[in-house]
């Protein structure tokens, strides 16, 4: 038997709406769909981020880059300054040697002329002669070699009143030529080489110790006392100023006179220091030389150097500042008159008188 078949189940099929009545439920476009919305927001805030970030990167590699030339350019330079020290040093040295070998010079004329005077020695006069010859000799040799004005004429003093205590007429125009110079000795300007280059071996001394000007740190402020009784009994207030007198802690801001304060290395900082030695040891050298130009060059440069590069508001770098200024405006450069019209007139006074044997 055939069973009967079901009735076939037809979903109804939706009818067109009718003009003027609200449509059936339809699918919204994606730009009203609000997590569409907010996955384009987040993708653009990612990408945003991404890219900022990445600007941010380049930007410290660049200025990366730029700091270390700029080191390397710094290490160059002081390698350079550092090989001008070393010549410089080598040219102090050989001067040094010239004016021993002088001084050595000096000495062995003295001891020849010691040697001389003890072999012609023979009468009072005679002894007295060579002596005043030799005391002229060496006050000579101390304004040509030293430049010690002091000594000079010290030693024309005494060789004035060696030749007074004769009291011979014939003596007389020699000691009329030895009182001139005197006189011009007198009126000479005085260099006081032994205090200079004290002095200067002082500010050599104190170099290791001066600060530095990026050494500098902002005086410590007094600390509030915590834990003080609030006259209201409010805890939250209380927490409220602890927490602010914290965060103001954190970050202190400084006025500085001198915004182009140069920052040094360890490294630099050791050749500074050398280099400001070399230089008051070239002004010392240059100071028994009596040359002028160098002298006020290398103080000219340590003075500069002490300005730019150490804290000037501390009392020891101030003094030495003042010190270096005092030091570069001395004159040592001076043209120092010399005894030879002494010397000739008792070597030619000695020669007339063995002539007249």
């Amino acid at each position: 038997m055939e069973t009967p078949s079901q009735p076939e189940s037809r979903v109804p099929e939706a009818k067109p709406a009718i003009d003027g009545a609200p449509a059936g439920p339809a699918q919204r476009p994606l730009y009203r769909q609000p997590l569409v919305v907010v996955a384009v927001v987040a993708a653009v805030l990612l990408a945003w981020q991404w890219y900022d970030n990445h600007q941010q990167i380049n930007t410290l590699q660049h200025e990366l880059a730029r700091r270390l030339a700029e080191a390397d350019v710094q290490n160059k330079e002081s390698r350079n300054v550092a090989e001008q020290v070393r010549e410089a040093t080598r040219e102090a040295q050989v001067k040094l040697g010239v004016l021993e070998t002088k001084l050595q010079e000096s000495q062995s004329q003295q001891i020849a002329l010691e040697a001389l005077y003890q072999e012609l020695s023979r009468s009072r006069d005679e002894s007295l002669l060579a002596d005043v010859e030799q005391t002229l000799l060496v006050a000579n040799q101390q304004l040509q070699v030293a430049g010690n004005v002091k000594s000079a004429l010290i030693a024309l003093q005494a060789a004035d009143a060696r030749l007074a205590r004769l009291d011979r007429p014939q003596l007389a125009g020699l000691r009329k030529v030895i009182a001139r110079d005197i006189e011009r000795l007198k009126l000479a300007p005085y260099v006081d080489v032994i205090g200079i280059s004290a002095r200067l071996d002082n500010l050599a001394n104190v170099i290791d110790s001066l600060p530095l000007a990026m050494e500098v740190r902002p005086p410590e402020t007094a600390p509030a006392k915590k834990g003080a009784a609030d006259p209201d009994g409010n805890a939250w207030a209380r927490f409220t100023r602890e927490l602010w007198r914290d965060l103001r802690d954190l970050v202190r801001i400084q006025n500085l006179d001198r915004p182009d304060m140069p920052l040094l290395t360890p490294t630099q900082t050791y050749f500074l220091r050398e280099n400001l030695k070399l230089r008051l040891l070239g002004a010392r050298l240059a100071l028994l030389a009596h040359d002028d130009k160098s002298f006020k060059a290398d103080l000219r440069a340590a003075r500069d150097w002490l300005a730019r590069y150490y804290d000037t508001r501390d009392k020891t770098v101030a003094n030495a500042v003042a010190a270096v200024r005092q030091l570069h405006d001395s004159q040592i450069g001076i043209e120092l008159p010399d005894v030879a019209a002494s010397l000739d007139a008792v070597r030619n006074y000695r020669l007339t008188r063995e002539r007249g044997r």
